[in-house]
C-alpha cells in the first residue's frame, strides 16, 4: 500500500529537524526550572521566551482556543493540561507536552519528570514508558507497518502492569501539528499502513497506572485518569530515513 503524500522531501526534513532542535532546547530550559514552589504559568512562560529567542512560535497556540505554549499535566492528569498558577509540590508528577512552529513546519514532543523525591513505584512508572517510546521508535523503519510500533508500545506498557490509553494517539507531523497517519498505542503488528523512507511521525507513549479510561475536567482540555491514577505521557518526532529512524527532537 502506498502512502501517497505521507513522505516529506529532504528540505522538509532539515527544516523540522531545525524546529525539533528548538523544541528540545526550550523543554530543555523547562526542565532546569523544574522544582517545588514553581508554578506552571512560570513554565509556560519560560517554554514561550525560549522558542521565540531561536525564532520559532508555539505549536500549540496554532490550536483553536489555546492560549499557551505547553501543556502541562500533573500526577492524574494524562494530556493537555492548562498551565495554571498551580504550584508544583514535592513528589508530584509532572508531564511537559511542547511544540514548536519554524518556517512553517511543526515538532512535538513531550516528558513526565518527578518533581524531587518520588516513590520507587513511580520511579518505575516512568523509566518503563521512556524505555519503551525508546523501543517503539527502534521499530520505526521502513517496510515495518504502525501496528509494530503500536504493538510494541502495548507489549511495553501492559507487560509492565501498567494501561495504555486506548482514546489518544500519536500522529504525523509536519506542515500541520497533528497528520495523518494516526500511531496508536495499542495494536497487531504487521497491520496498519507502511511504514516508508522519509515519513514523519510523533511517537506517544500515553499511559497510566489504573485502567486508562480517561475523563475530560470541566476547563473542557486537561484530560485525567478516571480512576485518579497516575498518568504518564512521552513523544518524540523521529523521521523515518533509509538506515533507520532519527529523532528531530533529542531532549535526552
Amino acid at each position: 500500500m502506498k502512502n501517497k503524500g505521507f513522505a516529506k522531501t529532504k528540505k522538509e526534513i532539515k527544516l523540522m529537524k531545525k524546529s525539533g532542535d528548538i523544541c528540545a532546547k526550550a523543554l530543555k530550559k523547562v526542565l532546569e526550572s523544574v522544582k517545588p514552589g514553581v508554578t506552571l504559568e512560570e513554565l509556560d512562560t519560560i517554554a514561550k521566551e525560549e522558542i521565540e529567542r531561536y525564532g520559532a512560535t508555539s505549536s500549540f497556540m496554532t490550536v483553536e482556543d489555546y492560549k499557551h505554549t505547553i501543556c502541562t499535566t500533573v500526577n492524574d492528569q494524562v494530556v493537555h493540561g492548562i498551565p495554571t498558577h498551580r504550584a508544583l509540590e514535592q513528589g508530584d508528577i509532572l508531564g511537559i507536552d511542547i511544540g514548536a512552529l519554524y518556517r512553517g513546519y511543526h515538532s512535538d514532543q513531550a516528558i513526565s519528570v518527578p518533581v524531587g523525591i518520588v516513590s520507587k513505584e513511580d520511579e518505575k512508572f516512568l523509566e518503563i514508558g521512556e524505555r519503551t517510546l525508546n523501543k517503539a521508535i527502534g521499530v520505526a523503519k521502513v517496510g515495518n507497518h504502525i501496528g509494530d510500533i503500536s504493538a510494541t508500545i502495548q507489549n511495553g506498557v501492559e507487560s509492565a502492569g501498567y494501561s495504555v490509553v486506548k482514546s489518544l494517539t500519536g500522529h504525523g507531523v509536519g506542515k500541520k501539528l497533528h497528520e495523518d497517519p494516526m500511531v496508536p498505542g495499542f495494536g497487531k503488528s504487521g497491520t496498519g499502513p507502511k511504514l516508508e523512507k522519509d515519513m514523519t511521525l510523533a511517537i506517544e507513549v500515553i499511559y497510566t497506572q489504573g485502567s486508562g479510561e480517561v475523563i475530560l475536567e470541566k476547563d473542557n482540555w486537561t484530560i485525567s485518569s478516571e480512576d485518579g491514577s497516575l498518568g504518564g505521557l512521552f513523544e518524540k518526532t523521529i523521521a523515518i530515513t533509509k538506515n533507520g529512524p532519527i529523532v528531530l527532537t533529542p531532549y535526552l
